[in-house]
């Protein structure tokens, strides 16, 4: 079979090498599949260049959340266990942990609807406990991670509040259904979200960027307000001022989506038949900006690394050049 193999760490499109090598075999309690779709996530990019917390030996196939087949031809999504990761026709998983696959979503919506869309379903339910009629704001709102916690917000019954980086970024927010979006390459961010709020600031503020936008959300988070800390793509890790928590009385949030399939994966499986019947009425569709064939991942994978792309990225191995699978 094809596969994306990683030599040596480095940036994506450098050491990503599409090779033939052998169909995995799985272990004692996994399940071989056949990949239907393989969503880009940043993890993919961390992986590649050695900066992940999860290390797989090299050589290695990233690729961390697919929409895939089993052998008796049910559609399910899965994170592979790596090193056999889903840039491949065939990837490997935990048995236990595969999923149904959502029928009113096609194979890469449904690739995409798993790790962006539960850590934004824990971020902002479990952890933050979002209600209805409060103001949540989403930095990075036209990426992969800040569009489903966008659309899990509105269908939460919140007031969207959305930051993105240019004027078609900008676009593709509006689209998704922020009631406010800001440009913080055109506009004070802190000062166009005190105008949003009347000074009062976000009850919620969704943080995968870290740096200078989780500066930017201790200034403008509300009293009694939360900062759920989800990652950090701009590759800064800030150090908060906890007198200033104190102080301005919020709180700081952490969410690592992934400890839940260790310490309570039941709450993994509750929250996918949430997000399946969110999708089967049409509140939540995941945004699949781009759909590359296999032999397009590296590029897209970089895309995703520079933080150029939108939505989701989704790499679909029976795709030809023409988009048809």
């Amino acid at each position: 079979m094809q596969a994306w193999q990683v030599h040596e760490n480095g940036e994506p499109s450098e050491v990503m090498r599409l090779e033939d090598v052998e169909t995995p075999t799985p272990g004692d309690g996994q399940v071989l599949l056949k990949v239907r779709a393989a969503n880009i996530n940043f993890p993919d990019a961390l992986l590649c260049r050695g900066q992940y917390q999860v290390r797989p030996p090299l050589p290695f196939t990233p690729g961390v959340e697919i929409c895939g087949e089993t052998e008796d031809g049910r559609r399910v999504l899965a994170n592979p266990a790596l090193p056999y990761g889903g840039f491949a026709e065939y990837a490997v998983a935990d048995a236990a942990a595969v999923l149904p696959a959502p029928e009113s979503l096609d194979d890469a919506e449904a690739a995409a609807l798993h790790i962006g869309y539960q850590t934004g379903w824990f971020g902002l339910h479990r952890r933050a406990a979002l209600e209805a009629g409060e103001t949540l704001l989403v930095h990075a709102a036209a990426g992969g991670v800040g569009s489903a916690a966008v659309q899990l917000g509105k269908a939460a019954g919140a007031r969207v509040i959305g930051v993105v980086g240019g004027s078609e970024k900008a676009a593709v927010a509006r689209e998704l259904g922020c009631d406010v979006v800001i440009d913080r390459r055109a506009q004070d961010v802190i000062a166009a979200v005190k105008e949003a709020t009347g000074g009062r600031g976000a009850d919620v503020i969704y943080d995968p960027v870290g740096g200078e936008a989780y500066t930017q959300s201790a200034k403008v988070v509300a009293f009694e307000g939360r900062i759920v800390v989800v990652g950090f793509a701009s590759g800064s890790i800030p150090s908060p001022a906890l007198n200033h928590a104190l102080v301005k009385n919020y709180s700081i949030l952490g969410l690592h989506w992934g400890l839940y399939n260790t310490k309570n994966p039941k709450l993994i499986q509750h929250c996918h038949e949430q997000l399946t019947e969110l999708a089967a009425r049409g509140a939540i569709k995941p945004l699949v900006s781009e759909r590359v064939p296999l032999d397009g991942a590296a590029g897209a994978v970089q895309r995703v690394a520079d933080g150029v792309t939108t939505g989701r990225v989704a790499v679909i191995p029976g795709l030809t050049e023409g988009g048809a699978a």
